[in-house]
């Protein structure tokens, strides 16, 4: 395992943590996600299904910035 591996590993666990504290502290503020316009809600009697589709896109647009990011500051 060379050095760039190990500072990844490191990045990804920090960041699972940072975003486990931000939903721990805000996550009742956050009930919009999942619920956008554009995200389909199909309820019957016995069935319910849910396709977030504006929510994993935005989710991929902030993750994409964030990506982006972290790859021109190391």
């Amino acid at each position: 395992m060379n050095q760039n591996t190990a500072k990844l590993i490191i990045i990804a666990g920090l960041a699972t943590v940072a975003i486990g504290i931000f939903f721990y502290l805000f996550g009742d503020k956050l009930k919009w996600i999942g619920n956008l316009p554009g995200d389909i809600k199909i309820e019957k009697e016995n069935t319910r299904v849910y396709f977030p589709i504006t929510t994993m896109i935005v989710l991929s647009i902030v993750g994409s910035i964030l990506l982006n990011l972290i790859r021109r500051i190391l």
